[in-house]
């Protein structure tokens, strides 16, 4: 079992910038591929970004790809999202999640555990 905890998120006026972070708890990090995602109110949840187990592997979706980066910290079990030039897209949840395995993910559906989320909120 592996349990995940975001953090980092808030408000920040568009333009502005956020790192989130997430923290895993399990010995084994640095075998699981991360994940980013987001849900914005009433929409569905969407892909925005994965790093491969060892880091060296990235994905990242076309409408974030330039400002948003993931990264990886294997000796303190966290995986990062650095937000730069942020939307003024209103409030969205952003979730981590992990998947044991070398592959990147870019389906939810792939993904086994999941965090609880941290709110983002760009204001105009």
């Amino acid at each position: 079992q592996v349990q995940l905890v975001e953090s980092g998120g808030g408000l920040v006026q568009a333009g502005g910038s956020l790192r989130l972070s997430c923290l895993a708890s399990t010995r084994t990090f640095s075998a699981y591929a991360m994940g980013w995602f987001r849900q914005a109110p009433g929409k569905e949840r969407e892909f925005v970004s994965t790093i491969s187990w060892s880091g060296d592997v990235t994905d990242t979706a076309d409408s974030v790809k330039g400002r948003f980066t993931i990264s990886r910290d294997n000796a303190k079990n966290t995986v990062y999202l650095q937000m730069n030039n942020l939307k003024p897209e209103g409030a969205d949840v952003y979730y981590c999640a992990a998947e044991y395995g070398s592959s990147l993910f870019r389906d939810e559906d792939d993904y086994s555990y999941w965090g609880q989320g941290t709110q983002v909120t760009v204001s105009s």
